[in-house]
Order: C-alpha cells, then structure tokens, then sequence
C-alpha cells in the first residue's frame, strides 16, 4: 500500500453516474452539472445530493425547493463537461450547448430532451444544507426515453477524467 492524499478519497468513491440537475426560477431555466448525489431511499425514491452554494442553482433550488435530475448518456459527455465549466448566472446553457427543456408534469423545472431519463424531484429536507449544501429531494415522476436502448452512463473521476459504463452482469438477488 500507499499513501494517497485525502483531497483525492472522493476519486475513489464518486457515487453514480454524472447526471444533470435542472431548475427554473424567475422565469429562467438553469441545468448544472452534478455528480455529488446518492440514493437514500427506495420507495418513495429518496436522492441526497450537494449542490455547492457558491453554484448558481443553489438559489433556485433552495428558493423553489424543486428540480429535475436529468441522467445523460455517455453520447453526451462532451456537453455534460461544457455544461459543468461555465456558470448559468450568465449564460443560457441550454441554448449555448443544443440542450431541448422539455415541460415537466410536477415541477417548472424542465426536462432535458437529450436525456434517457428525468426525474422530477421535490426537496422533502433540507436540515443538512447550511452545514454541508446536501438537499434530500423525493423523486414525484419519473420519465424514460424508449429510444435511448442500454444507454451507457459516464462516472466522473476528478479533473477531467471519467469511466463510462461497461459490461453488465447479473447475479442471484433476492430483491424484486
């Protein structure tokens, strides 16, 4: 063994797949990228994610108390980068990368077209943003694109590196 410096632990352990967090607030859209998120629980789905109050879609998010995590495919990692290294503060994402917003049934924030799946969520807690920025939000509807067949999700791994899904396997498990 050895020693790795601790600011390089979250390489190690970086949840689940990068995905797109979308609100709307003031009239205006905004999507970010995240890959800060877990699943806390499983019916009603549970998703903690941190959203870093120095992000522009922290006040929308904390002022609207709703998004949407849009989950892109590994065909849209170039934009998913692009979308992570500029602000929404003063740039329309969604027109400067050929993203669609699409109407949700739930929440104003929108869907992202080019995406496989959207989840519309609801924050249900918040007792851990002024002290870590981690919203708990509840999955309301939940949309799959039945085009998009095996999509492959992309996994961040710090400074520009990430591993895109591979083979699948399928052991015995006793759950449904």
């Amino acid at each position: 063994m050895k020693d790795l410096p601790l600011s390089k632990v979250y390489q190690l352990l970086e949840p689940g797949p990068v995905v797109f967090l979308t609100t709307a607030s003031r009239g205006r859209s905004n999507i970010m990228t995240m890959s800060w998120h877990m699943m806390v629980e499983f019916t009603p789905p549970r998703i903690a994610c941190v959203v870093s109050a120095g992000d522009y879609s922290f006040t929308a998010l904390r002022a609207t108390r709703e998004c949407v995590i849009a989950i892109p495919a590994v065909h849209l990692a170039d934009k998913v980068v692009k979308v992570g290294n500029c602000s929404g503060e003063d740039t329309d994402k969604f027109e400067a990368f050929g993203l669609t917003p699409l109407p949700a049934q739930e929440v104003r924030a929108p869907l992202v077209a080019e995406c496989f799946a959207n989840i519309e969520c609801r924050i249900v807690d918040t007792r851990l943003v002024n002290k870590y920025n981690l919203f708990v939000l509840e999955g309301m509807k939940a949309w799959t694109d039945p085009k998009q067949k095996n999509p492959r999700t992309i996994h961040h791994h710090g400074y520009g590196k990430f591993i895109v899904d591979g083979e699948v396997i399928t052991l015995k498990s006793k759950m449904p």
